[in-house]
């Protein structure tokens, strides 16, 4: 009910992503019984539908992908002052986050086995004249279990995604070994205190106010303050250590983040994709059909342009630290210096994302070039252009979503701009400067993927 509740009272914009979460949600599903229709209309060619199956894990992955991003930027779920005490702590809020998106995922796919059975004329006839009779295996009675088992791919996959990417986690450090300590307060509150707290010790006035010493009066020595320590030896040095004004100073700028490790992981999977990818084209005795038509496709080209695309997923935040780098060689100005620490800043937030996309341009290129060469059928057919869309659309989502939770993240750091004198138009002109900075670096990268993509297969 609190899911509910949350759920009805967001924002029209966090309402317009549920939404699209839903939608994606039942265009995979639909796909999915598109898949369950084809294994039962070609019961004597397994393979066939077990790589129809296996084509489907790409818009699966880009649905859950998406919802997790939709989850994680959704401000009801985020963890602010004062809702431990309620009992909505860290852990209750990925609970409401996870049940958020059942709800959003599981309206989807109940939507795609309506449309599912609206098409095959089991509710209220056959329409369009029977044309889809013959991909969704209409003539054959449809086994519900089997339905319901594929429908819930993607509810279940998407809310434990966001259970374990909203998981409560404590970054302070152990004292002497250095190990993460994960404890938790009252009501699920990160941060439990190291003495326990008697019951009824929030509610007495001035119980938070005994940890702070009391300033003393002239003269005088607090007397919970310790004595000061007379027996001092005269050699020994009494000047205070130089403060971090890092620390104490407001208005003082953070330091860059460092470079995202996830470089050479990512260069690594590229190159095993490509060359899995080129073993596909050298061996023509393993090729299966492709959903869709074409006929020159092989079972490891999926496989090659998975590694692909995590190879590019892993590798974008870096490359997008570097465009920030770039932004500031050279004797940087003003406004190239504040392009570049914001896309340093947001590197991890936004390169991710745009890694994927530029893994689904590649892919997109590299499919188009196939099926022109595709000499039997060279049509892309409705399920094949549905899970292109879904793909597409989602990861276009994802990195749309990603800028603007980036943008909610430094809103804070404008609002101080702007009242330091800052002109909106300066600010606008970063953004058209770091926007410029990542199409010029990876534009060049994918099409030059894509290329290395497409060459094997088309070969």
């Amino acid at each position: 009910m609190l899911a509910l509740r949350l759920a009805r009272g967001a924002h029209p914009g966090v309402q317009l992503r549920r939404l699209l979460v839903a939608t994606a949600s039942a265009a995979t599903g639909f796909l999915l019984l598109g898949t369950l229709g084809h294994a039962l209309a070609h019961q004597n060619t397994p393979g066939g539908s077990a790589l129809r199956l296996a084509w489907c894990m790409a818009p699966l992955a880009a649905t859950v992908y998406f919802a997790v991003t939709a989850a994680r930027t959704d401000p009801g779920t985020r963890p602010r002052p004062g809702l431990a005490a309620i009992g909505l702590g860290p852990a209750r809020l990925m609970a409401v986050a996870a049940t958020t998106t059942v709800l959003s995922c599981t309206l989807g796919s109940m939507l795609a086995l309506l449309f599912f059975l609206h098409l095959r004329g089991d509710l209220t006839g056959m329409p369009f004249d029977g044309d889809a009779a013959d991909f969704l295996a209409a003539d054959r009675p449809l086994p519900l279990p089997a339905a319901l088992t594929l429908l819930t791919l993607v509810p279940v996959a998407a809310s434990v995604s966001v259970a374990l990417t909203l998981r409560p986690t404590d970054t302070r450090q152990a004292p002497g070994n250095g190990t993460r300590l994960r404890r938790y307060g009252r009501f699920g509150a990160e941060g439990a205190h190291s003495t326990r707290d008697t019951f009824g010790a929030y509610g007495r006035f001035g119980a938070q106010l005994r940890s702070t010493p009391r300033p003393a009066p002239d003269g005088a020595t607090s007397p919970s303050a310790p004595a000061p320590d007379t027996a001092e030896t005269p050699d020994q040095d009494t000047d205070p250590a130089p403060a971090d004004l890092t620390a104490t100073d407001p208005h003082a700028l953070p330091a860059p983040r460092p470079t995202p490790r996830g470089l050479p992981w990512g260069i690594a999977a590229l190159a095993a994709g490509l060359a899995v990818e080129a073993y596909a084209a050298r061996t023509p005795h393993t090729r299966l059909a492709m959903p869709g038509g074409a006929t020159g496709s092989s079972a490891a080209v999926l496989v090659g342009w998975a590694l692909t695309a995590l190879g590019l997923a892993l590798a974008g935040p870096a490359l997008t630290h570097f465009c920030g780098r770039l932004l500031q060689a050279v004797r940087p100005g003003a406004l190239r210096l504040l392009a570049g620490r914001v896309l340093m800043e947001e590197a991890t937030r936004i390169g991710r994302p745009l890694g994927v996309v530029c893994a689904v341009a590649s892919g997109a290129y590299a499919m188009l070039v196939l099926y022109e060469d595709a000499v039997d059928d060279p049509s892309l057919g409705p399920l094949t252009t549905l899970g292109a869309l879904v793909v597409v659309g989602c990861a276009v989502a994802t990195l749309l979503t990603a800028a603007a939770e980036a943008r909610h993240a430094r809103a804070d750091t404008t609002a101080a701009l702007l009242r330091l004198g800052a002109p909106a138009t300066t600010l606008r002109t970063a953004a058209g400067l770091r926007a410029a900075a990542l199409l010029a670096l990876f534009a060049p990268l994918t099409f030059l993927i894509a290329e290395l993509a497409a060459l094997p297969l088309t070969a």
